[in-house]
């Protein structure tokens, strides 16, 4: 029988704060997430007590695990500076510099949950970024079809739902199915297509609300990269959530990266979000592997006529105005919606059709641009 929310509260009511106080009644609690076994939330204490709390955190993650019913926890100790203190560094445990006035801006360091920085999972040998200054783009039907245009190539791929608000890979890719969890502590992922695929959607019914704070969904990202058997991969490739927030940057900043790829479509409204995303990494030292320029005509299928809803080639523009690779037009097509809808990505079930080729063809340059990239370029035999 699969734990409830109200026996995860009890066995947690029983873990003392470092004031004696139970952990329940000290205000430090985010919502408790309870699905199908798995369990996630965080504890949220002042930066400065963040040493005294780390026990605390270890204690309250024994209590959960003892629950019967409960296969796996995932608790977070975030830290917050309190309004009003100084802080000339960040904290070890987290919380974000202040700039004194008249500094240059520059990227903050992100909190950073439970004190860990990620690290690439033994195995994979590049972890790439499909990253959108804004939502409502296609970022994630990009990341799809890329991935397995990688794949298509003959190259390990997995791909990672880094978008904890709004996963889309269990509708993009029709996964309805738990990941099995292996000796307790790791998490098995769901193949698919050939893809080794992992989102917080997996665990989490559709419809429950994620209402954590930032440094819990990093947290939540970090271990969704270490505590999954992912295996051998050429390439990781990361649906990143959308914008260029401490969430988007946090990853950028955690993840040794090998690359992004900006997905936008071509109005200048995108376009002006899209630029933002690109001075993220840049800021952050990860290559901008190109850009895709996504919904950029429309074919009418009754009767030929292209039509430029969204205008076009502005993304071209904006990759050669800022010296960065242009990696296609992919058109606004009916076939496209309907086979995300469907959980049937056009390069997998239509792989001889002209849509498929588009975006192998993107596929192609990002694998050029990552063997080319100034970083050690990732292990890839290309027969």
């Amino acid at each position: 029988m699969a734990a409830t929310k109200e026996q995860v509260l009890a066995s947690l009511a029983k873990v003392p704060a470092p004031d004696g106080t139970p952990i329940t009644e000290a205000d430090v609690l985010s919502d408790v997430v309870v699905s199908d076994g798995k369990v996630f939330f965080s504890i949220t204490v002042d930066a400065g007590e963040v040493a005294s709390w780390e026990p605390v955190r270890k204690r309250a993650e024994a209590a959960v695990r003892a629950v019967p019913g409960v296969q796996s926890a995932m608790v977070a100790l975030t830290a917050e500076r309190k309004a009003g203190a100084a802080a000339a560094r960040p904290p070890a445990g987290g919380g974000t510099a202040r700039q004194s006035p008249g500094a240059t801006a520059g990227p903050p360091r992100a909190a950073q949950g439970g004190g860990q920085t990620a690290q690439a999972p033994p195995g994979v040998e590049a972890i790439i970024a499909v990253a959108s200054g804004k939502g409502g783009v296609g970022k994630s039907t990009t990341a799809v079809n890329l991935a397995l245009g990688l794949a298509a190539l003959g190259l390990k791929v997995g791909i990672l739902d880094a978008d904890i608000y709004g996963p889309s890979l269990p509708k993009l890719l029709a996964i309805k199915e738990r990941p099995q969890t292996l000796g307790g502590t790791r998490l098995k992922p769901i193949m698919r297509y050939g893809l080794t695929v992992m989102s917080i959607g997996f665990l989490i019914d559709e419809e429950t609300p994620m209402i954590w704070r930032g440094p819990m969904v990093i947290s939540a990202l970090t271990q969704m990269l270490r505590e999954v058997e992912w295996g051998a991969l050429d390439v990781m490739v990361v649906d990143m959530p959308p914008g260029t927030g401490d969430a988007q940057l946090t990853m950028a900043q955690q993840v040794p990266l090998k690359g992004a790829v900006i997905v936008s479509t071509p109005q200048d409204l995108a376009l002006i979000d899209a630029r933002r995303g690109i001075a993220m990494f840049r800021r952050v030292n990860v290559p901008v592997l190109g850009i895709v320029e996504n919904m950029s005509y429309f074919l009418c299928p009754q009767c030929g006529t292209r039509s430029d809803i969204f205008s076009h080639g502005g993304a071209r523009h904006e990759a050669e105005r800022l010296g960065v690779p242009f990696l296609g037009e992919v058109p606004l097509h009916m076939t496209i919606r309907e086979k995300s809808d469907a959980g049937l990505p056009v390069v997998a079930t239509e792989p001889d059709g002209a849509l498929a080729a588009i975006y192998r063809g993107i596929a192609e340059k990002v694998r050029d641009q990552l063997k080319g990239a100034g970083r050690e370029a990732p292990k890839i035999v290309i027969e």
